[in-house]
């Protein structure tokens, strides 16, 4: 009997669903988890367009959508728990590292600015451990930094205004 590749509950039957851009086995308690994947080659041989409604569900508007099912097709992906998460920077332990030294502060020092341990500023700086929500908003505060993916001091610096008004011109520069 399959085994969910999540919980490794013995199953009958899985669905093959995606979950942080991997495609997995999972049992129907699991894939709450991600995002089903439809198989399209079931059916009508295979191809990506159908000219055949052999099984009538199928036909060339409704496969070159990627699927016909309820979940919306293949333009509309279901959203999940990690969409409103902000990605911690890779970098996180050198801009702490940073920032402190910045502002003149030891360890020890923020640690208490902090009411946190010292041992958690040295495991963060080295990058041993990533920060809580609660660390990351008391350090961003504390360090006048951001420790959130794609955000850096550069990008801070920088409006881009209104995405609707920017054009192509606004961000090329020429060699002319």
């Amino acid at each position: 009997m399959p085994q969910c590749e999540m919980c490794g509950a013995d199953q009958a039957s899985l669905t093959t669903t995606k979950v942080e851009g991997a495609e997995l086995e999972l049992c129907s308690s699991c894939t709450d988890f991600g995002t089903e994947v439809r198989d399209e080659s079931t059916g009508s041989g295979g191809g990506k367009y159908s000219t055949s409604s052999s099984t009538g569900k199928s036909s060339s508007a409704g496969s070159s959508s990627g699927s016909s099912g309820s979940s919306g097709g293949s333009t509309r992906r279901r959203r999940d728990m990690f969409d409103d998460m902000d990605e911690i920077a890779t970098d996180y332990d050198d801009r702490i590292r940073n920032a402190r030294e910045s502002r003149g502060l030891s360890q020890e020092e923020l640690a208490d600015q902090l009411n946190e341990k010292a041992s958690l500023i040295r495991k963060l700086e080295r990058g041993d451990t990533l920060p809580t929500d609660e660390i990351q908003r008391k350090l961003e505060r504390a360090l006048d930094i951001s420790l959130v993916e794609g955000e850096s001091v550069e990008d801070a610096d920088w409006d881009g205004g209104d995405a609707g008004t920017m054009t192509l011109g606004d961000v090329v520069k020429r060699k002319d």
